[in-house]
């Protein structure tokens, strides 16, 4: 029995040898997986998820066969948490860390990052920030280990004033937004754009208010619709995008909304006719008209997460881009694909060049304005039937747009 078996177990052995061989790089994902902003941290790591699956190991993987593993490691939304969870992934041997909701979060863990590695150059890690936008993280804040993919906010805010600034009718503005670094950047922003754009622009109002805590956003719908805004700008994102939005629309207030993440994970299909005419998002996302490399790869992702949206596709980017240094590189050890990545170049899902710039390791591309709409839509949101429209593109989004950073380099 035992010889009549042995052809069987050495097909078994021989097919699972490779699989058992071949390395994983894996590469902890540690942002919001429960709580209020748990749906867009799902639908990040599930956008990782695919990316990894069909841009990466589904080709061979890299450096001659290794696949790549995204690890969820929820941090609740928490700085503090999320300095546990990298400690957690440190300690797994993990090397690649990605993160993106709350630049908080981002900067409790790119400090520590630096601090990290400094102390432990044989055990060094990497940090890819795919989503936090405060503008500090790639200025004074910056460090050689941290790789920021999205556009940051005085970058997101340049488009949208060029927008604001070319409509005569738009006289007043009112700026809302939650209350910490990126609200802050936000407002800061604004103010100044506006100020260089369009100085006859009246600011009648600039606030922030609690993040995530606010259950009633009316009273601050009804102080904007009496103040006589022509416009409203806003950071705001997950439930505090959807409370907001909610509000103003329900005053009766019909202005345009421009915002940084007023669409996806159930924001889309609230507004819904509400929003037409309302809701603008700034966004590297170009969804429709979609690519078709984009509208393959949604559909592949739809077919797995039904009920998700991709909301972030940088993401897709982020993988593609750490993949390519390490090929360039010839490895997987951070600070060579670190070396690796900077100043790389590639063109994006949607046939757009992605530059990442090596001063300041903040990623130069393409930025859009898009409007919330039921017209021309062949990607939609939330399974709606509404979805974002580009209206202006903004090339190399904030190529010109100085740096502050002077950032230490290993040896």
């Amino acid at each position: 029995m035992f010889r009549k078996a042995l052809p069987f177990l050495f097909v078994f052995f021989f097919s699972i040898g490779p699989a058992q061989a071949a390395e994983t790089i894996r590469i902890a994902f540690i942002d919001p997986l429960s709580g209020p902003f748990a749906r867009s941290g799902q639908a990040g790591y599930r956008t990782f998820e695919m990316a990894a699956a069909l841009m990466v190991n589904d080709k061979g993987g890299v450096l001659g066969g290794k696949r790549f593993e995204i690890v969820p490691m929820d941090n609740q939304g928490s700085p503090k948490e999320s300095l546990i969870q990298l400690k957690r992934a440190i300690n797994e041997g993990i090397r690649f860390i990605a993160q993106g909701a709350s630049s908080a979060v981002a900067s409790a863990l790119t400090e520590a990052i630096d601090k990290h590695n400094k102390r432990n150059p044989e055990n060094r890690v990497l940090f890819l920030n795919y989503s936090a936008n405060d503008p500090a993280l790639t200025n004074e804040k910056c460090n050689f280990w941290h790789f920021r993919f999205d556009a940051h906010a005085d970058m997101k805010m340049d488009a949208i004033t060029d927008v604001i600034a070319s409509d005569s009718e738009i006289r007043k503005v009112y700026i809302i937004g939650q209350d910490y670094s990126f609200g802050k950047a936000v407002a800061d922003a604004a103010v100044a754009f506006l100020g260089e754009k369009r100085p006859d622009i009246e600011i009648v109002g600039n606030e922030l208010h609690p993040i995530g805590k606010v259950k009633d956003f009316t009273p601050y719908a009804t102080k904007i619709a009496a103040s006589g805004a022509d416009a409203v700008i806003t950071g705001n994102w997950g439930v505090d995008m959807v409370g907001l939005g909610k509000a103003i629309i329900e005053t009766g207030l019909d202005v345009p909304i421009f915002t940084f993440y007023a669409a996806h994970d159930g924001i889309t299909a609230t507004f819904g006719e509400k929003g037409l005419g309302r809701i603008r998002v700034v966004h590297e996302g170009a969804f429709n008209p979609p690519s078709p490399e984009f509208q393959a790869f949604n559909q592949a992702f739809k077919a797995a997460n039904p009920d998700m949206d991709i909301n972030q596709p940088r993401i897709i980017g982020a993988v593609q881009f750490l993949a390519m240094a390490m090929e360039k590189a010839g490895s997987d050890v951070p600070v060579a694909v670190a070396l690796a990545m900077e100043g790389l170049e590639m063109t994006n899902i949607y046939g757009r060049r992605l530059y990442m710039r090596p001063a300041d390791h903040q990623m130069i591309q393409d930025i859009n304005v898009l409007t919330h709409t039921d017209r021309e839509i062949v990607i939609d949101a939330d399974n709606s039937g509404y979805g974002l429209l580009i209206e202006s593109t903004v090339e190399a989004a904030g190529k010109g747009l100085p740096t502050s950073c002077r950032m230490d380099r290993p040896e």
